[in-house]
């Protein structure tokens, strides 16, 4: 696994910002799969933040991990084949309860254009690559 999707798998919880109108938006999120070299996350068609991520697909996420943080910025990109849904979710089950393949709502987009470091308190920022 990438140090990127497995920095983010270890928090559990990463926090994805968006902005609309120039306003930024601010969501946690813990879904995120590692297919064919890239880095997937998910969301439904019909929220707020994936609304903000195809008029904008710049985002930031951060996240902590044992007193030190992640802080990325970069695109996520919409792909819409059935395969790469059907791989996150059989990588990640239980959100079978949520969605579905063909649910018509269910998207994966995945993570490029990537500027992520690890920093802490003690030590400079080291880079991390997808």
């Amino acid at each position: 696994m990438n140090p990127v999707a497995q920095y983010l798998r270890d928090a559990q919880t990463f926090y994805l910002a968006t902005t609309e109108n120039g306003i930024p938006h601010v969501r946690p999120f813990g879904a995120v799969v590692e297919w064919e070299g890239k880095t997937y996350l998910c969301t439904a068609n019909n929220k707020d933040v994936y609304r903000q991520i195809t008029a904008n697909p710049q985002i930031a996420i951060s996240c902590m991990v044992e007193g030190t943080w992640l802080r990325l910025s970069g695109k996520l990109n919409l792909d819409p084949r059935r395969e790469a849904k059907a791989a996150f979710l059989q990588a990640l089950p239980d959100l079978q309860r949520l969605y579905s393949v063909d649910d018509g709502i269910f998207e994966v987009l995945y993570l490029s254009d990537v500027t992520a470091h690890v920093c802490s308190f003690t030590e400079a920022p080291k880079p991390l690559s997808l």
